[in-house]
């Protein structure tokens, strides 16, 4: 093993979006060690601005092809705080079923495609459908049910269009709903299955911990997703209307997205974030799930973190299928084919936030008398937990420096950026500009 290394991943591959990692070392000195975020910023703050109100929702669910919902539901809440707009108890309901739809959607995605073949050494999981076929097809299933799901309640897979300001322009019929019910049912064993091949597998995760700073929502009635406080491992909870004065954003010169601090130098958001910070409120079955890995709170692997989104796939199916039960035992409410709830836009500034797949995501818009947009602030989860990515790296860094090859090192930071499932892209919201005259 050398003390030498020069690690140089240039766009590394299964995450969205380019990021690099650069790492170079001499006699186990380390000279450089960056992760580094090189995209172009998108501005879609800017986009929004002088936007009727009645839009926004739609132009920011094109933030991000994975979390359409979840930037759909923080831009609706967000919309709805500043006009003190209600909506149902059946339409939030729907609501948190659409969330898990993306959660599941977003999970099995990253746990299935993008994790797995580095637990299976294998560069993708293309070489998987030859040699791990039924694993491969378990995965496909759960993933084309949480598309489905999607589909029953927003109307599309990606980017949905029933879900307005105040409501819902279509619901799902009773008989759908009680359709999904049962796929729902039907796929605890594919769950479990899953479950099983990753149990066998966790021997191969990096045994790799970094004592941080966990942040989340949290909801004293439930597994916090949809709304409630921020919560932090740290300094405990917070009114999301100061959600400025805990993610701190500041600017780092090899990265286009902002990072972010709260009590510490960084914070981690997502997945393992709110296990940690709502273990007990997942349901009987994520429970069982996660004690096959011993994953409780406190756990300070990031590399645990594809556990926990197996963790919560399993917590949204058994939350779905309840809420699906809650609104066929009611009834549903009727509303015409064509719903368009009667608002009076106000100016006033509001505040959503929502959990997406990776981590606790805001939308902050301030609107004139005519309802137009006139200041709008989103903050990522990955532009979140970028700071923490580079923290983890250069603790990690010095402890394998002369016990691996330099190949290993480069597959160990690769997985541990993997790990935090990053959506690079969507979290590019800083150019560095310099006027000449």
């Amino acid at each position: 093993m050398s003390d030498d290394i020069d690690v140089n991943v240039e766009y590394l591959t299964r995450v969205e979006g380019h990021g690099n990692i650069e790492v170079n070392a001499k006699d186990g000195e380390i000279e450089k060690c960056e992760w580094q975020v090189i995209e172009a910023p998108r501005f879609f703050e800017s986009l929004v601005v002088d936007r009727d109100w009645k839009e926004l929702h739609h132009v920011t669910s094109r933030i991000c092809g994975i979390c359409s919902i979840g930037h759909t539901l923080a831009s609706l809440k967000a919309t709805e705080d500043a006009m003190d707009i209600d909506i149902s108890e059946q339409d939030k309901k729907l609501r948190k079923l659409a969330l898990h739809a993306e959660n599941m959607q977003s999970h099995v995605l990253h746990v299935g495609y993008l994790a797995l073949p580095d637990l299976l050494d294998s560069k993708s999981v293309v070489p998987l459908t030859e040699t791990h076929s039924e694993e491969v097809k378990t995965v496909i299933r759960l993933h084309k049910l949480a598309n489905t799901m999607s589909d029953v309640v927003t109307g599309r897979t990606t980017h949905p269009q029933r879900l307005i300001p105040g409501g819902f322009t279509k619901i799902p019929n009773e008989r759908e709903l009680e359709e999904l019910k049962e796929k729902l049912e039907d796929s605890v064993d594919d769950l479990k299955a899953v479950a099983d091949l990753l149990e066998n597998l966790a021997p191969k995760i990096p045994d790799f911990r970094r004592e941080t700073e966990y942040i989340s929502l949290t909801h004293e009635d439930e597994y916090g997703l949809y709304g409630g406080d921020i919560c932090s491992s740290d300094t405990g909870t917070t009114d999301v209307d100061e959600y400025l004065d805990i993610t701190n954003e500041y600017t780092v010169p090899q990265s286009t997205a902002k990072y972010t601090k709260n009590n510490r130098e960084s914070y981690m958001a997502g997945a393992l974030a709110r296990l940690n910070n709502n273990y007990q409120q997942l349901s009987p079955m994520a429970k069982e799930i996660a004690g096959k890995f011993d994953l409780d709170p406190m756990e300070y692997n990031p590399y645990m973190n594809t556990i926990a989104q197996l963790v919560e796939v399993v917590h949204s199916v058994e939350d779905s299928i309840g809420i699906i039960e809650e609104l066929l035992d009611k009834g549903l409410e009727k509303q015409g084919e064509y719903n368009s709830p009667d608002i009076e836009p106000k100016a006033g500034r509001g505040i959503g936030a929502v959990e997406v797949p990776r981590g606790i995501l805001f939308h902050d818009y301030t609107y004139d008398e005519e309802g137009k947009c006139t200041e709008a602030n989103c903050i990522i989860p990955t532009n979140q937990n970028h700071g923490n990515i580079q923290q983890d790296m250069e603790k990690m860094v010095p402890e394998i420096i002369g016990k691996k090859p330099e190949d290993e090192i480069e597959l160990t930071l690769e997985m541990l950026v993997r790990a935090y499932d990053p959506c690079i892209s969507c979290s590019t919201h800083y150019v560095d500009i310099d006027f000449v005259e």
